[in-house]
């Protein structure tokens, strides 16, 4: 048994049970899932192994399998001052996602617990908001695409297939695609869908909102057990796929120090210069994404290797150059 099925059969378990106010019996689950009671029996123990609130009563000498939830019963959680200031700020860096899936349940959760605290604790919990929150930055508006979003995650744990209309950006048109979606994932506040896409015969990554329209399909998938999302995705320097390839970038030392703050790429290697300036190494998918990273320290970084790297961003800097360079100065007095 794929592992792909045992959580996706186990997704449906917790789904079927939130939904039930009188409980199910592990025929019933059993019938709704296509399995043996008995596997049934392995997964409901597996659930309560991990954690999950799911106990039983027994009705007319049958045993009712029920989550608890807040309409029959509290769940005893208690939360700390910091957990519940985690909670406010990852709220806040949400923000990206209003108006879908994600925020809307967090922002129930918060309601929930926010009702159940005493006024004072609540002042107390804005009061340490407003000294800590994430601050505006530029951000994809994905309101308008909660719906898009919604049917992606039913999809993904439900394993069925998605045809859409995909808005291809570099070609600047819109195609039509049959998907078998198997993740979703943000990097740099864009949400993305990686699946295997029958139209190109292998998995891509599709930006959400690029995504015109989902339509749901009754046909299921599997994963095939060969595929490794942490290996397809270990090189990548954010999202896109290629060969692996080898960088090499010396960073000026005016740009050096905000380069050590962070971990770019999990194979990066620094190397500190008796000269103050900062060489980076690192084996990354292809050379797309990470030609833009570097354009973005202009003069501070310097393509060291490959070749192709090195021609690409020289490409870009000549061409940006080109647009200061062919201004003449009157012009530039008239335009401000």
């Amino acid at each position: 048994m794929a592992r792909g099925d045992q959580l996706s059969r186990q997704w449906k378990i917790i789904q079927i049970l939130s939904a039930s106010t009188q409980g199910k019996t592990v025929s019933a689950l059993a019938d709704r899932l296509g399995c043996t009671p008995r596997t049934v029996y392995r997964d409901l123990e597996a659930l309560q192994a991990g954690g999950f609130p799911i106990t039983t009563e027994t009705r007319d000498n049958r045993s009712f399998w029920h989550i608890l939830n807040a309409s029959r019963q509290q769940v005893p959680l208690t939360f700390s001052i910091p957990e519940l200031m985690a909670l406010y700020f990852g709220k806040d860096m949400l923000k990206t996602y209003r108006g879908t899936v994600f925020y809307d349940a967090i922002d129930s959760l918060l309601s929930k617990i926010k009702a159940t605290l005493p006024s004072a604790y609540i002042d107390y919990l804005d009061r340490i908001r407003d000294r800590v929150d994430a601050g505006p930055a530029p951000r994809k508006d994905y309101t308008r695409f909660g719906p898009i979003i919604a049917e992606l995650n039913r999809a993904i744990i439900d394993e069925k297939k998605i045809r859409m209309v995909y808005f291809s950006m570099g070609r600047q048109k819109e195609s039509r695609r049959t998907v078998h979606p198997y993740r979703l994932r943000h990097v740099e506040d864009t949400l993305y869908l990686i699946g295997y896409c029958v139209l190109r015969k292998g998995v891509r990554t599709f930006a959400v909102d690029r995504i015109r329209k989902v339509t749901p399909s009754d046909d299921g998938f599997q994963i095939p057990e060969e595929f490794d999302m942490q290996a397809f995705l270990q090189d990548s320097f954010g999202i896109f796929q290629g060969a692996p390839v080898r960088v090499k970038i010396r960073f000026l030392e005016s740009v050096a120090g905000y380069v050590r703050e962070r971990i770019w790429h999990p194979s990066q290697h620094l190397s500190d210069q008796a000269d103050g300036t900062l060489i980076f190494t690192a084996t990354v998918a292809g050379i797309e994404e990470i030609g833009h990273w570097v354009l973005r320290w202009g003069a501070g970084a310097q393509v060291l290797e490959p070749a192709a790297l090195r021609r690409t961003v020289g490409r870009h800097a000549a061409a940006m150059a080109s647009h200061y360079r062919d201004a003449p100065a009157e012009e530039h007095r008239k335009a401000v």
